[in-house]
């Protein structure tokens, strides 16, 4: 889908969920602003992410997970 971005990543369990991907889209928005400085203009506020995530374990379906990522 052109608007959203699914990822498969392994957190450490020391670490929490929403710790994680409040470093991810932050550094994220970062970079990208440092990239293009374009999209300064189009996200004046610098909200570059839309609010929340959705996340949810992986089990044995692992590979089948990646597969349909990578497609």
């Amino acid at each position: 889908m052109p608007d959203h971005v699914h990822m498969l990543v392994s957190i450490p369990p020391r670490i929490s969920v929403s710790s994680f991907m409040g470093y991810l889209k932050g550094k994220s928005a970062l970079m990208m602003f440092d990239k293009h400085a374009n999209l300064k203009y189009k996200f004046v506020n610098r909200h570059f992410w839309a609010e929340g995530y959705y996340m949810s374990t992986v089990g044995l379906n692992e590979a089948t997970i990646k597969k349909n990522i990578q497609d």
